[in-house]
C-alpha cells in the first residue's frame, strides 16, 4: 500500500528505506557527538602533528642524504697534505703522514745484515735503517729528511755532537752488565761518536757513506731515497660516486660489474698488487649476480673495490625515499594512528551513552540493538576513514613532489599510499570493533584491557617488521595489516627486492632491509596479490566476528 505525505508525494515503506532512515539518524548522531568532543579534535590534531614532524624530518633528510656521498672513503685526506686517499693509493704513499705523499722522497730497500749473517761488514753510500753497530763515515748527509713513516729513530744532527767518552760508555756497550742492562741504555740518544771519528749506532736511521760493522746478534738494513717530483693534486670530487653499480638488467646468472675507478684492477697503480677475486668465480674484479630458475635474485657477490661507490642520488636517494614511505605507513599510520584513534573514539561509542543516561532514550525508538551498534560504528568510521584518506593524500602529494626522480610528480608512489590507507582503514575497523565490544563488556575497567591489547598489538607490529616469519605475530591484527603494506610495495615497486639486495651487497645504508620484507603468507605462490587478499579477508572476518560478539552481548544486556 502506498503512503502519501502532506504534500501529496508517495512514500516508500520498504524494509530498506526504514533501515536507511534509522542508519542515517544514528550515524549522523554519532558523527555530531564525536565532532563536538574536544578529545576528538585533540586526538586528530596529535595525528596531524605527528605526520607533520615526520615530513619535516623527511625534507631535512632529503636535503642532506641525497647529496653525493663517498661510500668507500677514498676522497678523505686524513693527513691534510692535499692529496686524497684514492690518489695516495695509486702512488703507494701513506695518507697518515703529511711528509709522505705522491711525488715525495721514498725509501727503497736494497739489503741487510741479519743477526746471524756473515760477513758482518758492509760499505756503501746508503740510507741506513735500524742500524746496530759501528760506522766509519766518509761523509754524512746531515741535511737529509726523514723518509720513514712514524720512525722516531732518525738522527737529528742539528742537536750537535754527542761523544761516547763523555757519556761514560764502556768498551763494549752491547754487553749486558750485572744490573741486567746493556751499556748503551743509560745514554740519551740512539748514537754517539768516539774521539777517533767512529760512530756507534743503537737502532739509528741516517744517510751517509762509509763502512758499517754490524754488531753480532743484531741487524742493520740499508737502501736509498728517491728524488722528489711534482704531482698535481686531484680534487676530492674525483673520488666520489666514481664507481657506480653496473648491471645490464637481465635476470640470468652472470658476471656483471666493472671496476670504473681501477682500484681493483690496479692497472695504473705504481704499487704492485694482485686483482681481487673475493667472490671466487674465477673472474677478477667483477660482480656475480645469481638467480634461481624462476628469475628471482638470490645473491649479489662483488669482488673487493668493484661497484663500491654508487651514485647516491640514484640508489641511496631512491631507497631512502621508499624506506620513509614504508616506515611511515607501518609505524605512524598502522601502529600509532590505527591504535590511538579507536582507543579514544570507539571505546565509548555505546558505553558513554549508557553512562550519560541517553542510551535508554535511543533504544526506546523502533531500532534493534544489533543495528544500533553497527550504526554507531559507521558514524565512528565516517570520521576516521575521512581523516585517514585526507591525511594520506596530503603526505603522498608532498613526498611525491619533493622525492627523488626526474618527473615532477612520482605517480608510482600513490599505489603504495593507497595500500597504506587501506591497511590503516582496516585496522581502524578491527580495533574499533574490539574496543567497542570491550566497552560493552567492561564499562568501568575496559580501558585498561584495551591498553594492554594495544601494547600487545604494538609489540607484535614491531616483531612483524623485524621478524616477519615469526608465527606468534600471526595472532595480531597489526601483523596482517603490515603484510598488506609489504604486498602493496611489491606490487607497485616490483624492483624493491632488487634494491634491497643491492643495498645489502654494496653496503648502502638505506634502511629498506629493516622496514620491508617480502610478504610471507602467499600459500607457497610467492604472489603479493595472494598475500594481499588473505590479509584483507582475515581482518574483515575478525572485525565482523567482534561486531557480532558485541551485538550478542548488547542484546542481553540490561539497560538501567
Amino acid at each position: 500500500m502506498t503512503e502519501i505525505d502532506k504534500q501529496g508525494r508517495n512514500l516508500s515503506t520498504t524494509v530498506w528505506t526504514q533501515l536507511d532512515r534509522k542508519a542515517g539518524a544514528i550515524t549522523e548522531l554519532t558523527i555530531r557527538q564525536l565532532r563536538n568532543r574536544i578529545s576528538t579534535w585533540v586526538v586528530l590534531g596529535v595525528g596531524v602533528l605527528l605526520i607533520s614532524l615526520l615530513l619535516v624530518f623527511y625534507i631535512d633528510s632529503i636535503r642532506d642524504e641525497f647529496e653525493p656521498y663517498d661510500n668507500d672513503g677514498d676522497s678523505e685526506d686524513w693527513d691534510n697534505d692535499g692529496y686524497p686517499l684514492g690518489q695516495e693509493n695509486i702512488y703507494g704513499t701513506s695518507d697518515y703522514d703529511e711528509f709522505n705523499f705522491p711525488g715525495s722522497s721514498e725509501y727503497i730497500y736494497q739489503g741487510d745484515i741479519d743477526w746471524n749473517d756473515q760477513p758482518r761488514t758492509h760499505e756503501g753510500n746508503h740510507t741506513w735503517y735500524y742500524a746496530w753497530g759501528y760506522f766509519n763515515p766518509i761523509w754524512i748527509d746531515v741535511n737529509a729528511s726523514n723518509p720513514f713513516i712514524y720512525n722516531y729513530d732518525w738522527i737529528d744532527w742539528s742537536l750537535g755532537d754527542y761523544f761516547c767518552e763523555e757519556e761514560g760508555l764502556g768498551s763494549d756497550p752491547f754487553e749486558i752488565g750485572l744490573n741486567g742492562y746493556y751499556g748503551f741504555e743509560n745514554i740519551d740518544r740512539n748514537h754517539c761518536q768516539f774521539e777517533n771519528g767512529t760512530y756507534i749506532m743503537f737502532g739509528a736511521a741516517f744517510s751517509g757513506e762509509g763502512e758499517f760493522f754490524v754488531e753480532p746478534g743484531w741487524n742493520t738494513e740499508w737502501g736509498y731515497v728517491t728524488e722528489s717530483f711534482f704531482v698535481e693534486k686531484h680534487p676530492k670530487s674525483m673520488y666520489i660516486d666514481e664507481d657506480d653499480i653496473d648491471w645490464d638488467g637481465t635476470s640470468v646468472s652472470s658476471s656483471q660489474g666493472f671496476d670504473d675507478d681501477g682500484d681493483c684492477l690496479k692497472d695504473d697503480y705504481l704499487v704492485e698488487s694482485t686483482p681481487s677475486d673475493s667472490n671466487r668465480n674465477g673472474i677478477y674484479c667483477d660482480v656475480q649476480w645469481t638467480y634461481d630458475q624462476y628469475g628471482n635474485l638470490i645473491s649479489i657477490r662483488a669482488d673487493s673495490n668493484v661497484d663500491e661507490d654508487p651514485d647516491d642520488s640514484r640508489h641511496i636517494g631512491e631507497s631512502s625515499h621508499r624506506t620513509f614511505i614504508i616506515g611511515t605507513g607501518k609505524i605512524a599510520f598502522v601502529m600509532l594512528l590505527g591504535l590511538f584513534l579507536p582507543l579514544f573514539l570507539a571505546l565509548g561509542l555505546v558505553r558513554d551513552e549508557s553512562e550519560n543516561g541517553t542510551l535508554h532514550y535511543l533504544l526506546s525508538k523502533p531500532i534493534h540493538r544489533g543495528e544500533f551498534i553497527l550504526y554507531r560504528l559507521l558514524g565512528y568510521l565516517a570520521i576516521v576513514v575521512s581523516y585517514t584518506v585526507i591525511l594520506t593524500f596530503i603526505i603522498a602529494f608532498i613526498t611525491s613532489i619533493i622525492g627523488p626522480g626526474e618527473s615532477i610528480i612520482r605517480l608510482s608512489d600513490y599505489p603504495v599510499w593507497m595500500g597504506i590507507s587501506l591497511s590503516t582503514i582496516l585496522v581502524l575497523i578491527a580495533y574499533g570493533s574490539v574496543f567497542n565490544t570491550v566497552g560493552l563488556v567492561l564499562p568501568r575497567y575496559g580501558v585498561y584491557l584495551c591498553i594492554l591489547f594495544g601494547v600487545w598489538e604494538f609489540l607484535m607490529g614491531l616483531f612483524t617488521i623485524t621478524i616477519p616469519s615469526s608465527d606468534i605475530t600471526m595472532l595480531s591484527i597489526s601483523h596482517w595489516a603490515i603484510q598488506i603494506i609489504d604486498a602493496t610495495v611489491m606490487i607497485a615497486w616490483s624492483d624493491t627486492p632488487l634494491m634491497q639486495q643491492q643495498a645489502d651487497a654494496f653496503g648502502l645504508e638505506t634502511g629498506i632491509s629493516f622496514f620491508w620484507h617480502p610478504p610471507v603468507h602467499t600459500l607457497g605462490t610467492g604472489s603479493p596479490f595472494v598475500a594481499l587478499i588473505i590479509s584483507v579477508v582475515f581482518i574483515l572476518i575478525f572485525s565482523l566476528g567482534m561486531i557480532l560478539i558485541g551485538q550478542l552481548i548488547f542484546r542481553k544486556k540490561e539497560i538501567m
